[in-house]
């Protein structure tokens, strides 16, 4: 699941550089026809990557949600139950040590 995780986020990285970069290429290509001037090329290649990142963002929530649910559904616990349980049980080897001595 960890590493279907980290293949996830690798792929959206890779595509916010490809797509960076094919926005540029594409203003470059409308500023060198007079279509569009630079301020405005720079305007747009920033709103471009600010709603990439934006879609970026709400695809890496809705893929850590869909892992927490696949995890609930399997019955894993999370890492602070894990935590909290082994808290629990080093308590409990702690008290039953001074019992014993």
């Amino acid at each position: 699941m960890k590493e279907f995780m980290r293949k996830g986020m690798l792929f959206g990285i890779g595509l916010a550089t490809l797509t960076r970069e094919k926005i540029e290429e594409t203003v470059e290509d409308l500023i060198k026809k007079g279509e569009m001037t630079e301020r405005e090329g720079k305007e747009t290649i920033n709103d471009l990557m600010k709603k990439s990142k934006e879609v970026t963002d709400e695809l890496t929530e809705k893929v850590e949600k869909m892992v927490a649910d696949a995890l609930k559904k399997l019955n894993i616990p999370t890492r602070d139950e894990f935590l909290a349980l082994k808290e629990k049980v080093e308590k409990m080897e702690s008290s039953e040590e001074k019992r014993n001595n």
